[in-house]
């Protein structure tokens, strides 16, 4: 387990875990076949915005709560190709904003040759879930490769804490809300729904 993220001595009441590898695979996808369809060129994703749409979808309101986002990467990458801004060290690791949601403080977590990246994924989340000050959690993970343990590792999550975990489609069980992540990646990458015939 990564040591900084182990020995974090304070959480928000928000937290978000992030496979930005998969988030920015998504984008990629979503961009090239949309761009297809609605015949305009799509911009890079703006991460502000989704984060927003995140915390939104994740039932945050407006107010001045503060949201850490814990970004995982590979160690192979060192930026994101289809957001804005994108590079991890320079751009988002320990940098923050602030809107009408309140603060999200960014944090970017390259993936160690000691783990997977699914582990450390997983070890994170686990983490964040057993973490007593933690009261709303936001988890996009590779749904397709790693739901199950997803699941299993929040299976005991206090019943007090609102889990929502974001996805490409509904999948099957779990004691948390799901949401569908393509939607606030559409919304990132400025795909309006009157685009969409």
């Amino acid at each position: 387990m990564n040591n900084n993220l182990a020995g974090t001595a304070k959480w928000c009441e928000n937290v978000m875990v992030v496979d930005a590898d998969y988030i920015d695979k998504v984008a990629f996808d979503l961009i090239v076949n949309f761009e297809r369809m609605i015949e305009r060129r799509i911009p890079q994703a703006d991460m502000a915005r989704w984060i927003d749409c995140i915390a939104l979808d994740g039932g945050l309101r407006e107010g001045d709560a503060q949201t850490q986002v814990i970004l995982i990467h590979g160690k192979s990458k060192d930026k994101l190709d289809n957001f804005k801004p994108s590079v991890y060290t320079d751009d988002l690791d320990g940098k923050a904003f602030k809107d009408n949601l309140g603060e999200f403080l960014i944090s970017a977590y390259p993936v160690e040759d000691l783990v997977s990246k699914d582990d450390f994924f997983i070890e994170t989340l686990e983490i964040v879930s057993s973490h007593k000050d933690v009261k709303r959690i936001m988890v996009v993970p590779d749904a397709e490769r790693i739901y199950d343990n997803v699941r299993h590792s929040l299976r005991n999550v206090d019943e007090e804490k609102h889990v929502t975990v974001f996805a490409m489609q509904p999948m099957q069980g779990g004691n948390f809300r799901q949401e569908i992540l393509g939607y606030s990646l559409m919304s990132a990458l400025g795909i309006r729904a009157d685009e969409i015939k």
